[in-house]
């Protein structure tokens, strides 16, 4: 059976249809990404990205419960597809994380999802987002996700996995959200400690997401500005 493939033997799913006609010599699309003849799926990168500022973050969690609120009616710090932890023992600005979808550009959430719900979308910009509707819940995607904390949930009263997508999916929000759209926890952020970006930040770094935001409003704070 091959590596990420949960189905039983001899079954024909979608993902093993695809690799095999690709073995004939043939590139197939499926959807917005490409499988080539040599069996590597091709992903195309998103145009859309979120940037932080952990020194200008205050914790308070609004993005959170925003986040939710916009993509479910429900207000719940669960359903949150953004992700604020703090460390009572660590000392500021170092006491508070937040943990944001980096919409990689290999994608290993998108590489092992078996049915193809875990997906670039193309009427949003490629950004990655998951298909409720294909959703089984392996939450293969949950445990492939290389950075901690992982950065899907998982959504107890549905059974499927949750990520951030760039707010395509807000029906919600009353705008039109995703790449060129608004993003609900830029808007709501009272310290404007996150921004959006269309540009990839660079992929082996792992500080690349994080960015200075702070202006001459935050130095009359007596905060640093550096």
């Amino acid at each position: 059976m091959a590596e990420n493939d949960t189905t039983t033997p001899g079954a024909v799913t979608r993902r093993r249809f695809l690799r095999d006609t690709s073995l004939a010599g043939c590139a197939v699309a499926a959807g917005a990404q490409v499988l080539l003849a040599d069996g590597t799926l091709v992903i195309p990168a998103s145009q859309g990205f979120l940037l932080v500022d952990l020194k200008k973050c205050q914790g308070c969690s609004t993005c959170m419960m925003a986040c939710a609120l916009a993509h479910t009616g429900t207000a719940s710090y669960t359903l949150a597809r953004i992700q604020i932890q703090q460390d009572s023992f660590a000392r500021f600005p170092d006491d508070v994380f937040m943990a944001t979808c980096r919409q990689c550009a290999d994608a290993p959430c998108v590489r092992v999802c078996p049915t193809g719900a875990n997906a670039p979308d193309p009427a949003f910009g490629n950004v990655r987002r998951i298909d409720p509707a294909k959703c089984i819940g392996c939450r293969s995607c949950v445990a492939r996700c290389p950075y901690t904390p992982a950065r899907l949930q998982w959504d107890h009263a549905r059974q499927v996995a949750l990520k951030c997508d760039l707010c395509a999916d807000t029906p919600h929000l009353g705008s039109r959200g995703g790449p060129g759209g608004v993003q609900t926890c830029v808007r709501v952020c009272p310290e404007k400690a996150i921004s959006f970006t269309a540009t990839m930040p660079d992929q082996k770094d792992l500080h690349s997401y994080e960015v200075n935001l702070r202006d001459r409003a935050w130095a009359k704070l007596g905060m640093s500005v550096k």
